[in-house]
């Protein structure tokens, strides 16, 4: 697979962001890991120069991403059933199960989206990431199920990151919270971060320390100590929904890493324990690289998520 390089120019000084970070927004479908291996090895240079994953981006900086050839990837093609949307020469959409990961790590080297896209695809996946053929453009958590979109080749790869980071992308996502929402509908504008002492979670922080995440949401149900909220994320940040409804003090239904002692009471008072996060992305528009043509599909809601609805439903 050929290389390749990517130019432009810083249009506003970051004085508080990192370069690393920085560049997150414009490629989001690039781990922030490869970014960092990416400059610390010279393949992205400011101004012509090699700079450090720290250095905060300023007005006017000319960026020249590098990205080499793709390292062939450790994973193995397996013959892993996957729920197709919609394919086509550039793209596929699928209806990723809950229990699924999506991109292989440690501890998860198997049985992930990935191994059964390699299979599906026969090797016809993108590479931007630094990676031969892993195609994953976003992510989806383990738990949550649903809309995923997967780029055949660089081009639709790189196509797809701009409309993520522009926020031209649609993804509305349907969830079970617990308790009660007031209100029929509302915004949320809270900027999230890493949590400064648990390092595998997500939290909000004030706009200065964290990256602005905004998410409006829709109640579609009132249940038994719960609800059902419709949520569209205008931003990607991880765990974004999981971490702004948690802020609002109704963190998803089965959700023990930011919602455990709600999801106790929940047992209590209505006697259901969710088997997974009840988080699903129901539907995902962007446009077609190759026709452009706006594409809409939506997934319908897995047979857990449908349970946990009859179970909870208000008698």
């Amino acid at each position: 697979m050929a290389t390749r390089t990517e130019h432009f120019t810083v249009e506003q000084s970051l004085p508080s962001e990192r370069l690393d970070i920085f560049l997150r927004t414009k490629f989001p479908a690039v781990s922030r890991g490869a970014m960092q291996r990416l400059i610390e090895q010279g393949h992205i240079r400011v101004d012509g120069k090699t700079v450090k994953p720290t250095h905060s981006p300023r007005a006017g900086e000319k960026i020249e991403i590098h990205f080499p050839e793709p390292k062939p990837t450790a994973a193995q093609p397996e013959e892993i059933p996957l729920d197709i949307l919609f394919e086509d020469k550039s793209l596929l959409v699928v209806n990723k199960p809950a229990g699924l990961v999506v991109h292989p790590a440690a501890g998860h080297e198997e049985h992930t989206l990935v191994n059964a896209l390699l299979h599906h695809c026969k090797g016809s996946l993108s590479g931007i990431g630094g990676v031969a053929r892993p195609g994953i453009v976003h992510r989806l958590d383990k738990e949550t199920s649903g809309c995923l979109v997967v780029a055949k080749n660089d081009e639709t790869h790189i196509a797809l990151s701009e409309q993520f980071a522009n926020r031209v992308v649609k993804k509305v996502y349907h969830a079970i919270v617990c308790g009660e929402v007031p209100r029929e509908a509302g915004e949320i504008h809270a900027a999230i971060a890493r949590h400064p002492t648990h390092r595998k979670r997500m939290a909000v922080h004030d706009d200065s320390d964290g990256r602005a995440a905004h998410t409006s949401y829709r109640v579609l149900e009132k249940l038994n100590h719960a609800t059902l909220v419709e949520a569209q994320i205008h931003t990607g940040r991880t765990h974004q929904i999981r971490v702004h409804f948690q802020h609002l003090g109704h963190p998803v239904v089965g959700d023990d890493t930011y919602g455990s002692t709600k999801n106790k009471r929940l047992k209590e008072l209505a006697n259901y324990a969710a088997p997974r996060v009840l988080l699903h992305a129901k539907e995902l528009s962007f446009i077609h690289p190759r026709t452009q043509k706006t594409l809409k599909f939506s997934a319908p809601l897995p047979d857990d998520f449908k349970q946990a609805l009859k179970l909870l439903r208000l008698k």
